[in-house]
């Protein structure tokens, strides 16, 4: 068998990672190796060691065992002596695999999961921003038994198996003697609890889907790929706990005429043969409004020009990026003789231009017809 990798290797984070960079990491390696997003062969056994690895450094518990002890094998027990392991030994299986050495209160709050709302907004929305309303299907608490579970006049009773600790113990005799167990009661399925008369709305689970409404605040210089979180908004705790939160990923849209590199936004414009060599003073869309850029004498094809705080509101900090005007000289292609006679005497063209470059200009005239409308 193929040992296994460390689990901070696994997820790519130091051993003294925050709770939350391992959360993060997490996140970002199971969206890679989803077996629904990645065809890779090898995508779905990677998957499960992402998540075998997220599930053992998230719980605080099991984390401090790995750290103290490694990868063990539940059964390099199995020759300690033998004689009858009661308490003792059944305390070091809690110790690996109930969450580091004390047993936890099945009726303690339960904070709620987090949830995932993707949103595609337009270009121009993204450079500005806006608000808009969202609605997320979530569990929340039941408004009839207030997330007990029990029916109106009723509670939940203590479970008479595990007399409310919510595990079992597990008696197993083995040639190395009798070895105790413990494992979450079958009768409570853990919760210390059980409802004999259940809550007629939410069927005793305590939590009910419900559709919920929510305004959402796109900050003005938000880009693709961004994640907006709202505290609180994602599922329901349990038995009192705090609600998760609520991711929002952000997809542009892309934009006819303009393109976005960070702050900074780029367009192509057109000019004439007769812009380019003698200069002229242009009108150019941007985000916001119409400039005029002047063009100098001699202007080749390809040339930037940049406007200065015509790009996108950074996100983080103060200021405005560039709009970055790249100019592309159109080459005639309808020329009279006496036209032709002229540029040959200039030492200009010895012919025309291709259909697919006139045709190439022709879109760039388009698109930026579309910029001036505010498209």
């Amino acid at each position: 068998m193929a040992e296994k990798r460390d689990y901070y290797e696994v997820l790519g984070v130091d051993k003294g990672a925050s709770g939350e960079d391992i959360k993060k990491a997490y996140r970002k390696m199971a969206r890679q190796y989803h077996p629904d997003v990645n065809k890779a062969a090898d995508a779905e056994t990677k998957f499960k060691e992402v998540k075998e690895a997220y599930d053992v450094l998230s719980d605080d518990g099991k984390r401090d065992t790995y750290d103290r002890h490694g990868h063990v094998d539940p059964n390099q027990f199995g020759g300690m002596g033998g004689g009858d392991f009661g308490g003792g030994f059944g305390d070091i299986f809690d110790m690996f695999f109930g969450g580091g050495g004390g047993r936890r209160d099945p009726n303690a709050p339960q904070r709620g999961n987090d949830l995932q709302y993707s949103m595609t907004i337009e270009f121009k929305e993204a450079v500005f921003g806006k608000e808009t309303e969202i609605t997320i299907p979530r569990t929340e608490s039941c408004d009839t038994c207030h997330g007990s579970g029990a029916k109106a006049g009723t509670k939940p009773e203590s479970c008479s198996v595990c007399r409310g600790t919510g595990q079992q113990e597990v008696v197993q005799n083995t040639p190395f003697g009798r070895m105790v167990n413990r494992r979450a009661c079958s009768n409570c399925s853990g919760s210390g609890k059980v409802i004999k008369e259940k809550c007629t709305t939410c069927h005793g689970a305590g939590k009910v889907k419900k559709q919920r409404r929510i305004n959402v605040r796109i900050p003005a210089g938000v880009d693709d790929g961004a994640q907006i979180r709202l505290t609180g908004e994602g599922e329901g705790g349990l038995r009192g706990g705090p609600s998760g939160d609520l991711y929002i990923v952000i997809r542009v849209k892309r934009h006819e005429f303009f393109d976005r590199e960070n702050d900074d936004i780029y367009c192509e414009v057109p000019l004439s043969f007769a812009q380019a060599a003698l200069g002229d003073e242009i009108e150019v869309p941007t985000l916001s409004e119409k400039v005029k850029l002047k063009i100098p004498a001699g202007t080749q094809t390809g040339t930037y020009f940049r406007l200065k705080g015509k790009g996108v509101p950074k996100l983080r900090g103060h200021g405005t990026g560039d709009q970055h005007v790249k100019v592309t000289v159109v080459t005639p292609t309808k020329l009279s003789d006496e036209q032709k006679e002229l540029l040959r005497q200039l030492g200009g063209l010895a012919g025309g231009a291709a259909v697919q470059e006139q045709e190439h200009h022709e879109s760039i005239f388009e698109r930026m017809k579309k910029a001036f409308r505010g498209e």
